[in-house]
């Protein structure tokens, strides 16, 4: 299993039909433990794109410190030195639309406001997506980009990039990549290229499509 694409049915794997659901899945950072896990409902699933629908109400496996408080009450400077745990708890927003193009160190993410008005894009810079039998896994490398409706776009998180440097969760030329990979996004931003001119924001969800339950077995082996 290679992490540079996201495998096509070439590769041993087949496309998901619309309306099945898939596990999203994160690694912490420099470790192989598992500690974000969405379930969501296929959109598209093809050569070019996968697009997934995380629904409101979804229970999603989040990390947390170890003594259940939330990881971004905790001041930056010991946010990334503290033991950790995972927390059950149901996705509050909106919904969310998750797009992957294979072979992007990012994914783009799509928000509405309640009433469908859209409110943003979300570049979520990761490791390109492993797929596997049961969904998909990547690691967040902290850095984001915001886009908003009107096309202008700003860097987010860039202090939680800077310490997790600071801390040794990502090495200098892991970094130096992740920016070069923010940069290249900002050029697709720039250019209006896809996903954004494609008209996601008008998308809906499959009004009989239920809300994903969470596995028991959420965190188990990809294969």
């Amino acid at each position: 299993m290679t992490a540079d694409i996201l495998l096509s049915p070439g590769t041993g794997y087949d496309h998901w039909a619309p309306g099945e659901q898939v596990l999203w899945r994160y690694r912490g950072n420099a470790t192989d433990r598992l500690h974000i896990c969405r379930p969501v409902t296929v959109v598209r699933d093809d050569p070019d794109m996968l697009a997934v629908w995380m629904a409101p109400g979804t229970p999603c496996v989040k990390p947390v410190l170890a003594d259940g408080s939330s990881i971004h009450r905790e001041p930056l400077e010991t946010r990334y030195v503290k033991p950790r745990t995972t927390r059950v708890e149901q996705w509050w927003g909106t919904g969310v639309l998750k797009l992957a193009r294979p072979g992007e160190p990012w994914s783009v993410w799509l928000f509405w406001e309640q009433g469908w008005r859209f409110k943003n894009w979300y570049v979520n810079l990761e490791q390109p997506g492993e797929r596997w039998s049961g969904g998909i896994d990547s690691e967040d490398h902290f850095l984001d980009i915001a886009v908003a409706p009107d096309r202008s776009w700003r860097w987010l998180d860039e202090d939680e990039f800077a310490q997790a440097q600071a801390v040794g969760l990502m090495p200098a030329a892991t970094a130096e990549r992740v920016r070069e990979a923010g940069r290249r996004a900002v050029g697709v931003i720039r250019d209006w290229g896809r996903p954004f001119r494609d008209g996601w924001e008008n998308w809906r969800p499959n009004p009989a499509w239920p809300v994903p339950a969470l596995p028991v077995d959420w965190d188990r082996p990809a294969m």
